[in-house]
């Protein structure tokens, strides 16, 4: 008596989040989406709770890139400033030197 393993399967996060939005608009009931989809409903309902609950991430994270990028120019700025003093400290060091 041979017995097969079935396999794991395994989902792009393109596809839960597509089956997961079309869960949130609620045309279609968790029932028919696992038929649809070939998931089980509570396959369905775990990945939407886990959705809703790290949707903030989303807002949080397009900030953080801002304030980043705020960051990186300020630093920018401040390394050009500091190459050219590092310049006309290297250019006037003569000066000094052979007084």
């Amino acid at each position: 008596m041979g017995t097969l393993k079935r396999s794991r399967r395994k989902f792009s996060s393109s596809f839960k989040s597509k089956v997961v939005i079309e869960a949130l608009k609620e045309r279609e009931s968790l029932q028919e989406l696992a038929l649809r989809y070939e998931l089980h409903v509570n396959q369905i309902s775990k990945w939407k709770q886990e959705f809703l609950s790290n949707s903030s991430i989303v807002f949080t994270q397009k900030n953080r890139e801002k304030d980043d990028s705020i960051n990186k120019d300020e630093l920018y700025s401040k390394i050009g400033r500091l190459e050219m003093e590092n310049e006309f400290l290297k250019k006037n060091l003569n000066l000094f030197e052979d007084l």
